[in-house]
């Protein structure tokens, strides 16, 4: 298991992280989301060893992680990190780049392994070019091979997808995370897609202010957020009063309620006026004006600027946001 045990860190005098309290069980995979700046790739670097902490300890099972102080090279053999600067060795192959950690004295495993995972990455094509001819994304993919075939214990992965097109990235984290599951591997992903969390994460933390503000299946974060930051993150997300859009409603609590949800009416509900339409692909998403302030809307059409029109949300969804809120 990894233990994080109420870490705090600051760099000089500006505090980044406050009493970070954490627990991975082996095997499990675990997305950090939050604004810039909150401290992801920070956290990630404390438990590969790259920073020293003053205050908490890491651990995984009965093995303290050191920092920088008492390691000449920082991190720990059973622990890989992939940054978001490669490290790759620009004048080599892809595949020297790949196998330079695996074994010489076993060269047809070497071999085996390294097309292995180079088919994993959809580059096993470009086996034989040199790293310095390939895009960013061609670099991050290989970038992940090559700490992949060191088969680490504990994987931390930051913004591993940032530089891949979309025509490869969706087809690459099923392949990876998939990878990942079936050898056990224990993972913390620090991303800000959220295609990189719903579909793949055990559980979420989120960093807001320094500090873990929730903890949560993927699935329970995303239906049931504490807050409209913690949405936010999840897509459009909007804080409306209940009694707004249900007038049946005896209170004037406020939900959270994402772009999705809303329905449009020309009748009854939330009364807005219609500021820009964005086409999206499969509908457009709409800004309108609510009380000075921005309501997002997703509709199967845009709607001309100026026009108002009301939103309802089923009830089925206030329910559920009200029990939770």
């Amino acid at each position: 298991m990894l233990h994080v045990d109420h870490v705090s860190f600051a760099y000089d005098d500006i505090p980044v992280l406050e009493d970070i309290n954490l627990k991975v069980a082996k095997g499990e995979h675990v997305s950090i989301i939050g604004e810039s700046g909150c401290g992801k790739s920070t956290l990630l670097k404390i438990i590969f060893g790259l920073l020293h902490i003053k205050v908490g300890e890491v651990y995984w099972d009965e093995n303290q992680v050191l920092g920088p102080l008492y390691n000449l090279v920082p991190g720990e053999p059973y622990m890989k990190y992939l940054s978001q600067d490669f490290d790759l060795m620009p004048y080599t192959s892809v595949e020297e780049n790949v196998n330079q950690h695996l074994s010489v004295f076993e060269p047809e495993e070497m071999q085996k392994r390294t097309l292995e995972l180079l088919e994993m990455i959809e580059m096993a094509d470009l086996a034989k070019t040199k790293v310095k001819y390939l895009s960013g994304g061609q670099q991050q993919r290989i970038a992940l091979a090559r700490v992949l075939a060191q088969e680490p214990e504990v994987l931390l992965l930051d913004e591993p997808f940032s530089h891949i097109d979309n025509f490869r990235k969706n087809s690459l984290r099923r392949k990876l995370f998939a990878y990942l599951r079936k050898k056990n591997v224990t993972v913390l992903t620090a991303t800000h897609d959220h295609n990189d969390i719903l579909p793949f994460a055990d559980r979420v933390i989120v960093l807001k202010d320094r500090k873990i503000i929730a903890k949560d299946t993927p699935k329970n974060l995303y239906a049931k957020p504490k807050d409209l930051y913690v949405a936010s993150l999840f897509g459009e997300a909007n804080k409306i009063p209940i009694n707004i859009v249900k007038s049946y409603a005896d209170t004037k609590r406020r939900i959270i309620i994402y772009s999705h949800e809303f329905k449009v009416s020309e009748k009854s509900g939330l009364e807005v006026v219609v500021k820009e339409s964005y086409y999206m692909g499969g509908n457009y998403m709409i800004v309108g004006i609510y009380e000075n302030q921005n309501i997002y809307f997703n509709h199967h059409e845009a709607i001309a600027p100026g026009k108002e029109i009301f939103l309802n949300v089923s009830l089925e969804t206030i329910n559920q946001r009200m029990a939770d809120s």
